[in-house]
């Protein structure tokens, strides 16, 4: 059943939408950046775990005094920072999940109102991939369909940056609410697909998405069945959709973008799907490959460097956060074998992906980490378990 509850934003009335951008509160970020809401949802989870908030915050390179209306958006990467170094401090390893379970359709601002007068789910899931970068352009979203699923994905620009496991968890749990905003409280995925290994206690996980987690995947992404996508979204207003589309627009049209910026978000979704090819992505963009590469070139780059790029940065996400082997990030990223991978990798890197993945994920560093997990639950529970799942060397 599609969930009648109006959107309220600033108390207005059921489906109404303020209009913040007159006191520059509703502001599209930059490349890179995304909305202050996620400090705020990060503030008021530190506060709940009783940690050091405002001292997390200025050490991870932000400004700890609370945010408001005018504040700007803030970089995508120091959030992830901040979200890994609060985890690691108040021994939280699911923080990313407690974050993005604060955000709601009426938190969205201007996004929220547009989804929830959305006539169907899929308009509104198709709304939220064009238009997400209203308030991220740290990341991309993506929807795809394979036969009897639908498959809603969140890659970021950087996905090898700290603290990017736990934002790609922060994000899942958004997207989560956003759904069950639209379709009621009960929703749930068939499955959650996360790359990053298991944490000690993965309770939470399932106790939020009430679905089959899956972690050690190549990419983050929910499952459900695409039927879904035509289910209507009761009492959505179809002027009140253009109104809010033609502001978003608005705000979209003052973003500054060039096509490498433009390619990068969609080799983000793209590098795990097999389809990072130039000629498709020539299509997509409605301009034919010679015009891309004449247009890349001005600008310093071509299409191999950036698909390049995006193969890199989630070949070091994967290496550094799952523990999938080295034939499964190879097949992954479209590698023929994986000495392909291994003989791009070392290029990239100037190592192998072993080499750096010891570097970045050493083995004293996983066995620290299960012994202070097993320590814990010792003090905790007066025993101690010989195992730990996903903290198992690979």
């Amino acid at each position: 059943m599609v969930s009648s509850v109006g959107l309220h934003t600033n108390g207005g009335p059921s489906g109404a939408v303020a209009d913040e951008s007159s006191d520059g509160a509703e502001k599209a970020p930059s490349v890179g950046f995304i909305h202050l809401d996620v400090v705020r949802a990060i503030r008021a989870v530190l506060l709940e775990l009783g940690a050091d908030r405002d001292g997390l915050i200025a050490e991870a390179g932000l400004d700890p005094r609370p945010v408001s209306r005018s504040s700007k958006p803030v970089p995508f990467t120091a959030i992830g920072r901040l979200i890994a170094l609060a985890a690691d401090r108040s021994r939280c390893p699911h923080l990313g999940l407690l974050v993005g379970q604060r955000t709601t359709l009426t938190s969205l601002g201007l996004l929220g109102g547009l989804l929830r007068n959305c006539a169907s789910v899929g308009d509104a899931l198709r709304a939220l991939e064009a238009h997400a970068c209203v308030r991220d352009r740290g990341s991309v979203i993506g929807l795809g369909v394979y036969d009897d699923v639908a498959v809603l994905g969140y890659a970021p620009h950087e996905p090898e940056a700290e603290g990017a496991a736990l934002h790609l968890e922060r994000a899942l749990a958004t997207l989560t609410n956003i759904l069950r905003g639209l379709c009621g409280p009960e929703w749930a995925p068939l499955e959650v697909l996360l790359p990053r290994s298991a944490p000690p206690n993965v309770i939470p996980y399932g106790a939020f998405f009430h679905a089959p987690v899956r972690f050690d995947q190549e990419a983050a992404a929910l499952v459900f069945p695409v039927a879904l996508l035509e289910q209507p979204i009761a009492g959505a207003d179809p002027a009140m959709r253009q109104r809010v589309e033609d502001r978003i627009r608005r705000l979209e049209a003052d973003q500054v973008s060039t096509l490498a910026d433009k390619l990068r978000e969609y080799l983000q979704t793209s590098v795990t799907r097999q389809r990072c090819r130039a000629e498709r992505v020539a299509r997509l963009k409605l301009v034919n490959r010679r015009t891309m590469s004449r247009r890349l070139r001005a600008e310093g780059t071509s299409f191999r460097q950036l698909a390049n790029e995006a193969q890199f940065r989630v070949a070091k996400q994967l290496l550094a956060d799952t523990i999938m082997s080295l034939a499964q990030i190879s097949n992954c990223l479209d590698f023929s074998e994986p000495a392909a991978f291994t003989h791009a990798f070392r290029r990239w890197s100037g190592m192998t992906p072993s080499e750096w993945r010891r570097a970045n994920r050493p083995e004293t560093k996983r066995d620290e980490t299960h012994e202070e997990a097993r320590v814990r639950r010792k003090r905790d529970t007066g025993c101690a378990s010989p195992f730990v799942p996903g903290l198992a060397p690979s």
